[in-house]
């Protein structure tokens, strides 16, 4: 496979000359500059997605598996590369739940999508009637994805949509094209040409892409607002969708549970990647009988865990990765403490340092209508609000108009299952918040989108299903 040094492979993604500079969130360094590209180069990628989408589509699921071990092994042949250009450009650092850790669950993903059956199934065979039910390729995919997780959100919908036989055309938030850019050019290193390509651009881009009446599905995961303008113009040729977008995600921990057993897990569960993650838990909910007990573990996890420039060997939070996220963190917590709530650790950001770092924050005796537990913060901030009636902890808990995720926190794992029946998101975890698996099926509710991603189910999405009847 072809290695790339970090030099190489900005030089290849971003020759120079552009208009658009990209900063290391962490410095305020400038990274790369690039240009934006059109409206002719986007319908440009899905012409030859399509054209390319004809062979590859013909071939079997045997052989388009084994494109994607190999491109599982590319990536890892690169890992140190990419995980250097991720951690300048998202700002998260190379380790703990970060860069390195991000750049491997890519490989992982691709290794465990070739994995998954999915077979013609006999849907009926009596003897009078035969019926068979097998998946065709839809065609062109569209993938949009978001700046928190660029390169392994992207890896979760190309290796499912090239898995079912489609052409994909990739479009990065405009924050991380870099990262994303350079994971498709060590893809590209051994896939076919034309069957996965980028384009790179703000919004404007994006509409190109979803009106292009030639891609049949759109996998986009962001913010509630932007799915459902896509889901409006989708509707006009009645584009397939798979939108994973906004949670503002509960855990509810219940009254027999060890605090400091689960002090470190809950906190990874609300901090993973300095909180900048669709499914984490940004809002907890403890019985006053062990509130004070949680809010201490909590703040002695917190205050042990080192944030800074992610290429420092040593960190494991880093900074927001842009100062619009910066500002919506800031905000919120400014509302709390207006509101009578009180930071344990945390707040007050040092805005004359460079980057965009603000601090690893626990705000306690919040009420449980302050936008800070209401709005999602996507960033390092978790409310945590004390109750002393489970009812109306988990009444609270589905009062939002999200349903990505949820936790139930208990030593007693049956009763942790009752309670979990009946949260309203799309998953939730007993003990642990957040976690993925290729394997396991992942989608929300409500606000939080529609469609499923992950295991036989999620592959199933990227397919036409097509009954033979006799």
């Amino acid at each position: 496979m072809k290695q790339y040094s970090y030099q190489d492979i900005l030089n290849s993604i971003a020759p120079g000359g552009g208009s658009v500079e990209l900063k290391n969130p962490s410095t305020g360094e400038v990274i790369a500059a690039i240009s934006y590209d059109s409206a002719d180069d986007v319908a440009a990628a899905v012409d030859a997605a399509a054209t390319a989408q004809r062979s590859w589509g013909a071939l079997t699921h045997a052989e388009r598996c084994e494109y994607l071990v190999r491109c599982a092994e590319a990536i890892e042949d690169n890992a140190e590369t990419l995980a250097e250009l991720l951690s300048r450009e998202q700002g998260k650092p190379l380790n703990g739940p970060n860069a390195r850790f991000e750049v491997g669950a890519c490989a992982a993903w691709l290794r465990a999508t070739a994995a998954i059956p999915v077979e013609e199934t006999e849907v009926v065979n009596d003897g009078d009637t035969f019926a068979t039910l097998a998946y065709r390729p839809i065609g062109v995919v569209g993938a949009i994805g978001p700046w928190n997780w660029p390169m392994m959100i992207t890896t979760w919908q190309v290796a499912p949509a090239l898995r079912m036989g489609n052409g994909v055309v990739v479009k990065p938030s405009e924050y991380t094209p870099l990262s994303v850019a350079a994971l498709v050019r060590v893809l590209n290193d051994v896939l076919p040409e034309g069957v996965l390509s980028i384009v790179v651009g703000d919004g404007a881009i994006g509409a190109e892409l979803t009106t292009n009446p030639r891609v049949g599905k759109i996998m986009f995961t962001g913010s509630t607002a932007t799915g459902k303008k896509i889901a409006a113009t989708a509707a006009g040729d009645v584009k397939r969708l798979t939108l994973e977008l906004g949670g503002n995600d509960a855990g509810i921990v219940l009254d027999d549970v060890d605090p400091r057993a689960i002090a470190e897990d809950l906190f990874w569960g609300a901090f993973i990647n300095t909180g900048q993650t669709c499914a984490a838990l940004k809002r907890l909910y403890v019985p006053g009988s062990i509130y004070d007990d949680v809010v201490e573990a909590l703040a002695e996890v917190a205050t042990a865990m080192p944030m800074g420039d992610g290429l420092d060997e040593h960190n494991v939070l880093g900074p927001l990765q842009n100062k619009a996220q910066f500002d919506i963190v800031k905000e919120l917590v400014r509302a709390a403490v207006d509101g009578g709530a009180r930071v344990v650790v945390g707040g007050d950001p040092d805005e004359d340092q460079p980057g965009y770092f603000y601090p690893t924050t626990l705000v306690a005796d919040i009420a449980p209508d302050n936008p800070l537990v209401v709005k999602e913060q996507f960033g390092p901030a978790l409310p945590i609000v004390r109750y002393d009636d489970l009812d109306w902890a988990i009444e609270q808990a589905n009062a939002l108009d999200f349903g990505l995720g949820g936790s139930v926190w208990s030593a007693d794992r049956e009763r942790a299952r009752e309670v979990a029946a009946r949260i309203q998101a799309g998953t939730v975890w007993i003990n642990s918040h957040g976690g993925v698996d290729p394997r396991i099926p992942f989608g929300g509710t409500k606000g939080s989108g529609y469609g499923v991603e992950f295991g036989e189910l999620g592959l199933k999405e990227l397919g036409v299903a097509q009954v033979i009847n006799g």
